[in-house]
């Protein structure tokens, strides 16, 4: 049995759909340009530098999920979807999945991004798993806190560790586990497979991958 991990933004996607959401609320009149594209812009520069609060993060990213309807959200993410993900989606993305897919191993997304925005996001890719951090929700309306632990670094490992066992597994259960990013933040995860594969990756990341010869490869367009 073989297990496939992939991590979502600037991995399958050549973009990153948690900051790219935040945009297209912007874009749509939804969010307050000045303050909003501003603070979504530095966030996005600390998690590329490895400095991001994930909870100070979180507080920000999620805000908007409570101030809405279920509907103007559902609707919102559809027109999200065509504009701003689509495009995102490569070839060679799709192929890598399919591969694995249908070679029989369990395949899921592992991502920082929460669920609303990533959940559309994996089924179109043909993903049945998503590991993703969990927006918490009361009586059908998100509240604009977190569920459980953020699916972010380290959290990563214990998210998986419990998705896994909730199958009545491990990761030991595997006789070869990959997972596939971009990011340095993913580092925890990346050493706990047996077959890390960096994404085009980051500076960071492209530096360990030379140092441990872990494989490179890109799946961006051209």
């Amino acid at each position: 049995m073989r297990l496939a991990l992939f991590d979502l933004d600037n991995t399958l996607l050549c973009g990153d759909s948690d900051y790219e959401w935040g945009q297209f609320l912007v874009g749509h009149g939804v969010l307050e340009r000045a303050e909003y594209e501003a603070q979504n812009r530095e966030f996005y520069e600390q998690y590329a530098a490895g400095t991001l609060d994930i909870h100070e993060f979180l507080g920000f990213a999620l805000r908007p999920l409570a101030e809405h309807s279920a509907e103007d959200l559902a609707r919102w993410h559809a027109e999200f979807m065509r504009e701003r993900i689509l495009p995102m989606i490569g070839r060679a993305a799709r192929e890598l999945v399919e591969r694995h897919r249908a070679a029989g191993d369990l395949c899921a997304v592992v991502t920082a991004t929460n669920s609303f925005v990533t959940a559309p996001i994996a089924r179109e890719l043909g993903f049945a798993h998503l590991i993703a951090t969990e927006p918490e929700s009361l009586a059908g309306r998100f509240t604009g806190r977190v569920a459980g632990t953020p699916c972010f670094r380290e959290g990563k490992i214990e998210r998986v560790t419990q998705w896994l066992a909730r199958l009545g597994l491990g990761l030991p259960s595997f006789e070869r586990s990959t997972f596939y990013s971009d990011s340095h933040n993913d580092l925890p995860l990346l050493e706990r497979v047996s077959h890390p594969v960096a994404v085009d990756p980051d500076e960071r990341l492209q530096a360990e991958a030379r140092r441990r010869g872990w494989p490179m490869i890109s799946l961006r367009p051209g």
